[in-house]
């Protein structure tokens, strides 16, 4: 089974430096987003040699590099240009499962005949991203995939021929930094390393109960991709966007803000290209001033909506969170929901419809806190002289 990896490094550095690419040369590193763990991102080559890599504490960084730039993020641009990123490979013909912005495996199984071999294959990726120069790698899996496009060149893809057995092989002198690819391994490599465990080959040979004992899941998940297999993958459907952009005057906040809000719901409900769809999830994004880059927050409803009050009730309380004063706010769909009914009942019975909202938040204030999460005062004896006699809590029925 060739799975083909698409790396595309530094590209979120890449995008929030815009067309500042002396930022690319020298020892810079993406900044970390307002409110979030202070930790950088990306990370250039010379910042990269001077022992700063992701994830690392701002105040680390500095300690080591005292000439490094910190790059304020973007991660509206960045989910633009990866979105571009995956319809092109989509053009082609690949049912993609991205994993991060800058990170794409895709199985090509299918392209095979359609392209002329796996080579064809390659070659219709290289021509698709002209402008975006990809490192490819092939593999039977998809972790041994993004080991070979590691180790690949612009204009040289790096293809393990045979399975599992060949992928070991080619992976056992690598270091076991390259689980950090993969989200739920990040802080495992550093533990292996004090352990004495360097490299994937060496993971490889440890026995499965030391593992098991010492680190649960994880250890078996790292094993299991050292020794050339992984799980399956999981393509995402192929999207469509929908979205609306609103420029705002200087200063504009408070009311101001959520009215401006207000008019992208509209709008985005009135687009022909929602065919009458409810709304799932929804991305806001805004262009920030004083730090520059963009501020991003997924909204996901807790059923589908076609409904612009409520919309409007989910996605206010979001503007809260932007860090600093926005020159122009984006609103998009996400993921679109089934149709909307838009006949009502002729006896329609508004208080019906309420009493069933407040059961669903009520299920959902239980399952998120317990069952003392939603509680009611029920008065036992008015006039007792005890206070603690007159009431009691008791679960919230409504």
């Amino acid at each position: 089974m060739p799975i083909v990896c698409v790396l595309l490094p530094r590209f979120q550095l890449t995008v929030a430096a815009g067309s500042r690419r002396e930022l690319l040369r020298v020892p810079a590193a993406l900044a970390p987003a307002p409110g979030q763990v202070q930790v950088v991102g990306e990370v250039s080559l010379a910042a990269e040699a001077s022992g700063v890599h992701p994830g690392m504490r701002v105040g680390e960084t500095l300690a080591r590099c005292p000439r490094l730039v910190l790059v304020p993020p973007d991660p509206g641009g960045v989910a633009e240009a990866w979105e571009r990123v995956l319809v092109r490979l989509e053009s082609i013909g690949a049912a993609v499962e991205p994993e991060r912005p800058g990170l794409v495996c895709f199985d090509a199984r299918g392209l095979l005949r359609l392209h002329g071999g796996i080579q064809g294959v390659v070659e219709a990726v290289r021509r698709t991203l002209r402008n975006y120069p990809p490192r490819l790698g092939v593999a039977p899996s998809r972790f041994a995939a993004v080991a070979a496009a590691t180790r690949a060149r612009i204009r040289r893809p790096v293809i393990i021929s045979g399975g599992r057995a060949e992928a070991r092989d080619f992976m056992a002198p690598m270091p076991v930094a390259l689980l950090r690819a993969r989200p739920a391994l990040a802080e495992l490599p550093e533990t292996l390393e004090r352990l004495g465990i360097r490299t994937l080959g060496e993971l490889a040979r440890v026995p499965l109960a030391a593992l098991a004992d010492r680190f649960g899941p994880t250890g078996l998940l790292a094993q299991e991709l050292a020794s050339g297999g992984d799980g399956v993958l999981h393509p995402r459907m192929a999207s469509e966007l929908v979205r609306e952009t609103l420029e705002l005057p200087e200063a504009t906040s408070g009311v101001q803000l959520e009215s401006a809000l207000g008019l992208l719901i509209d709008r985005l409900l009135a687009r022909r290209e929602r065919r009458g769809r409810t709304l799932r999830a929804v991305i806001l994004c805004a262009v920030l001033v004083e730090r520059g880059g963009t501020w991003r927050d997924q909204v996901v409803f807790r059923e589908a909506l076609a409904d612009p009050v409520r919309i409007r009730l989910a996605t206010v309380p979001r503007l809260t969170l932007i860090p600093a004063p926005a020159e122009q706010l984006r609103l998009s769909v996400e993921r679109f929901g089934p149709p909307a009914g838009d006949q009502r009942g002729l006896l329609e019975d508004r208080s019906e419809a309420r009493m069933a909202r407040l059961h669903e938040a009520i299920r959902q204030v239980r399952t998120a806190a317990g069952p003392d999460g939603a509680l009611r005062i029920l008065e036992v004896d008015r006039a007792s002289r005890i206070p603690e006699r007159r009431a009691m809590l008791t679960p919230f029925e409504a």
